[in-house]
């Protein structure tokens, strides 16, 4: 990965051990199954290399110089794919969750591990968030405000699918609002926090979520959580859709990563893929040691580790096939043509 020359600048700056950030990676990622059995949703590869690849490059170009991980659902993996960082120009700590501790309950655990004091500025990321927001202009926006918690806030659309978040005139935070059919914002929660330390230690042990606890009762008391408004590329990567979707912007340059493996273009052929000649594939997601033969088509599925998919089939619509299967020759068919 390439080094970022102002990290160093950064550390100095704030006379102590640098810009620190909490990943939260300790989720199980369901929606994203049959990838996900093996493999923890953050480390799936993405545009070529794992997932965190591009949010710890990120990170890095941003000025934060320690990560802590905070681990769960195959725990051991994220060591032995990322190890101490170096390769991404950070320092990197994993602190595993014995139960899941929701968001709050896992920052308030990894924070044993931070090193900065109670004033200091700890950056929290989600593991399935794409951004191509300013990182560095959240944090300081946090600093000048002085606040207690600083939210990315991005707009969408359809504001009714998401929780949304509304602030008054000077970006204050005024309230966490679920999923309702008529939201008073198109503003919603990003997934990218910025905490003043001594935020995360008043939080209890224990399984916390930021969104429904933390948030709401500082607000109740009177602390400023800042809502900081970056329309840049964003996606949660949460589902086979939307994880496809990453890729391809990935891919195509619609989000710059430092961490591609290749040029951006239509299209990032690596070695070891095995797909037969004729063979179309569309929207859809091929695990690691997959094998599809020629003349199949994929439209929207999703193939897991190790799958052998023969020639003449063709799998769409949502259609999922578990590591390792095997699917002989025109087997399934969603069309009427054979």
């Amino acid at each position: 990965m390439p080094s970022q020359p102002h990290r160093a600048d950064v550390a100095a700056a704030r006379g102590g051990p640098g810009l620190e950030a909490i990943l939260l990676v300790g989720g199980q990622g369901t929606r994203l199954r049959p990838l996900t059995i093996a493999t923890p949703k953050p480390l799936l590869p993405t545009a070529g290399v794992p997932f965190l690849a591009h949010q710890l490059a990120k990170a890095a170009a941003s000025g934060i110089t320690r990560v802590l991980m905070a681990t769960f659902y195959r725990a051991e993996m994220f060591a032995e794919c990322l190890g101490d960082g170096s390769a991404f120009g950070l320092e990197i700590g994993y602190i595993q969750e014995e139960t899941p501790l929701d968001t709050g309950g896992a920052i308030r655990n990894a924070a044993s591990g931070l090193r900065g004091g109670p004033g200091d500025p700890v950056v929290v990321l989600n593991g399935d968030v794409l951004s191509g927001h300013d990182l560095a202009a959240q944090v300081t926006a946090h600093e000048k405000a002085g606040a207690a918690v600083t939210l990315h806030l991005v707009e969408v659309p359809d504001p009714a699918r998401f929780g949304c978040v509304p602030t008054d005139a000077d970006g204050r935070v005024t309230a966490f609002l679920e999923k309702t059919p008529h939201p008073v914002t198109n503003r919603i929660n990003a997934g990218c926090y910025v905490f003043t330390r001594h935020v995360i230690d008043q939080i209890p042990p224990g399984r916390v979520s930021v969104e429904r606890e933390t948030f709401p009762g500082l607000i109740s008391r009177g602390e400023l959580i800042l809502g900081h408004v970056d329309i840049a590329y964003w996606l949660d990567v949460g589902t086979p859709e939307a994880f496809v979707r990453g890729s391809c912007d990935l891919v195509l340059g619609e989000l710059a990563s430092p961490a591609l493996p290749g040029p951006r273009g239509p299209s990032l052929a690596l070695p070891g893929a095995v797909v037969g000649p004729g063979a179309v594939i569309r929207s859809s997601t091929v695990g690691r040691g997959a094998r599809i033969g020629g003349g199949t088509v994929l439209d929207g599925a999703v193939i897991g580790d190790g799958a052998r998919i023969a020639s003449g089939n063709e799998l769409a619509r949502g259609l999922r096939v578990w590591p390792d299967v095997e699917i002989g020759p025109t087997s399934i068919r969603f069309s009427t043509d054979a």
